[in-house]
């Protein structure tokens, strides 16, 4: 009876702790900042979530985009301007910019 009950306390316990962790907050979300210059896309986020923000900043003189080859996503960039982006699902986005198809980025979302 005594291995019953410490298996039971044991079991109820594994399930207390599993509800905490699922109760925890989860982080905030963030905004990361991806530099468009001298037609080359900035360091990409290495740990992006689904929510997170990326923020295009076109520094170039000409018009960019972000486009998603699976059709995810597709930003154009006017010089100058400073384009934010909800990150909505997780996956591997390899992308290009339309206008300069030797531009290319990966973004990778958890999440």
């Amino acid at each position: 009876m005594a291995l019953l009950s410490r298996c039971v306390m044991a079991c109820l316990a594994g399930a207390a702790l599993a509800a905490a962790s699922a109760c925890s907050p989860a982080a905030p979300p963030k905004t990361y900042q991806v530099v468009l210059k001298d037609l080359m896309f900035g360091p990409l986020p290495a740990q992006a979530r689904v929510g997170d923000t990326i923020e295009w900043d076109n520094e170039d003189i000409f018009l960019h985009s972000a486009t998603a080859k699976d059709g995810s996503f597709d930003v154009d960039l006017k010089p100058g301007v400073h384009q934010p982006m909800q990150l909505k699902k997780a996956g591997t986005f390899d992308f290009i910019c339309k206008y300069h198809p030797g531009m290319k980025g990966r973004l990778v979302v958890s999440p």
